[in-house]
């Protein structure tokens, strides 16, 4: 049995196959196994994939499973201690899951990042070295701060790094697109889909009996993709366990979606970069952050409300097509504070 589990859910990510897997397998430590989800395989990835990298377990679902059920599907598969995500357009520096991995060598740590730089997904390309990217200065996430009003965000993310988060360690949560997580630590925070209420939706999909390899979870599987992972170590944050930033373990990211740059400040760019997100993402991101919320504060602070009503008046007005996710977010409340009542209860 390997230590450590590196995971990917690809979706349709053929262009970054080879460099984000030269790059894994370059790692200097060496006791790991890796697997690879597939959620979409319109462009011949899994193919390529196989044909390139065969030491890599492929499991095929044969739909877009999402990132949360994809990553599932290998925690309860794999018996690791450890489990390295690497997101289809993440380069790991040949030392990041050895750095990474010195941090657990306190007990109470369940999930950790490295420091992440921001890179054009252009430049990711199958000539890749990681030497282009040594001079980008630019990070991407260092961690992830929450605010009371629910506001979630990559810390550094858009600055340029001289080293000012290099002494912080422990944060709130952490960015999925680098984190390693301990099986411990997964484990402890899972959530039992018999004790929560389900839509009538999903029991017409099982014919009302839950499957029980599915009777839990530990991303949560209604929110399909986005802010899974800052739900996730939220969750451990609040049980007890740290979530590190280990400032040596490098890493270049080609995010898809991130901050707009300059946030509300500038508020022109701000429409401007939302609004050419595609919809599914917004739909997503607006259902999800509001889960996450429900789910993991503990309290229902006023600058939440302040916030929702703010961002709902933005939407009604820039982005309107956004509140088409506003039933399935009602369906899925009760299920979220179900959630809630468990995890106070860890």
């Amino acid at each position: 049995m390997a230590k450590v589990t590196v995971v990917q859910v690809i979706y349709n990510n053929k262009n970054y196959i080879r460099p984000v897997f030269e790059a894994i397998f370059r790692q200097t430590f060496k006791d790991f196994e890796v697997i690879a989800v597939i959620s979409g395989n319109n462009d011949g990835g899994k193919e390529f994939l196989a044909q390139n990298f065969p030491q890599v377990r492929i499991i095929d679902p044969g739909y877009n499973i999402g990132f949360a059920k994809g990553h599932n599907m290998v925690f309860k598969q794999s018996r690791s201690e450890f489990f390295q995500l690497v997101n289809p357009d993440l380069i790991l520096e040949p030392e990041y899951i050895e750095k990474i991995l010195a941090i657990f060598d306190d007990e109470k740590v369940g999930a950790a990042t490295g420091k992440l730089y921001q890179v054009d997904r252009t430049q990711i390309s199958n000539q890749f070295s990681s030497l282009k990217f040594q001079n980008r200065n630019i990070l991407d996430t260092t961690g992830v701060v929450i605010n009371h009003s629910g506001r979630a965000y990559d810390r550094g993310q858009h600055e340029e790094d001289n080293g000012q988060y290099d002494n912080q360690t422990i944060v709130r949560a952490v960015s999925g697109a680098g984190v390693m997580f301990r099986r411990e630590a997964l484990e402890a925070v899972k959530i039992k889909k018999s004790e929560i209420r389900i839509s009538k939706s999903e029991k017409n999909l099982k014919s009302g009996i839950l499957n029980p390899e599915s009777n839990f979870e530990y991303f949560d599987e209604d929110f399909h993709s986005y802010w899974e992972d800052v739900d996730l170590s939220w969750r451990m944050s609040n049980s007890g366990w740290k979530c590190a930033y280990v400032a040596s373990a490098v890493a270049f990211h080609g995010r898809a979606a991130g901050s707009s740059l300059g946030g509300y400040k500038k508020f022109l760019s701000f429409i401007n970069y939302h609004r050419s997100l595609p919809l599914v993402v917004r739909k997503l991101n607006y259902k999800n952050h509001i889960l996450m919320y429900i789910k993991n504060s503990p309290w229902f602070y006023p600058q939440f409300f302040v916030r929702e009503f703010f961002m709902l008046g933005y939407i009604l007005l820039f982005e309107p097509a956004t509140l088409k996710v506003f039933p399935q977010l009602l369906k899925s409340i009760p299920s979220a504070w179900d959630k809630r009542k468990i995890i106070q209860n860890f």
